[in-house]
Formats: structure tokens, sequence, C-alpha cells
């Protein structure tokens, strides 16, 4: 349970809030996801 809480933090962590809206990098998303940002991006673009 302490790992799953761990894992919240560090993505809250990654979550900015830029003129009232929380945004949050593709950078770190695409880690998240373990991706690259170029493939993320493209299935960004494709939906």
């Amino acid at each position: 349970m302490s790992d799953e809480i761990l894992e919240l933090t560090k993505i809250k962590e990654k979550i900015y809030t830029i003129r009232g809206v929380q945004v949050m990098l593709d950078s770190d998303i695409a880690k998240l996801y373990g991706v690259e940002v170029r493939v993320l991006n493209q299935a960004v673009k494709r939906k």
C-alpha cells in the first residue's frame, strides 16, 4: 500500500498549475507510460 502512495505522490509532483489549469508535460506522461515522447504525441494526434 505504501508503494501506491509513493507512486501517487510522484505523479502529483508532475502536475503543474498554469493560469488556473492543471497540466502535465508530455515528457512526464511518456515516462509514466514507458514510451517515447514522439510515440505519445503520435497517439494523441491520431485520436
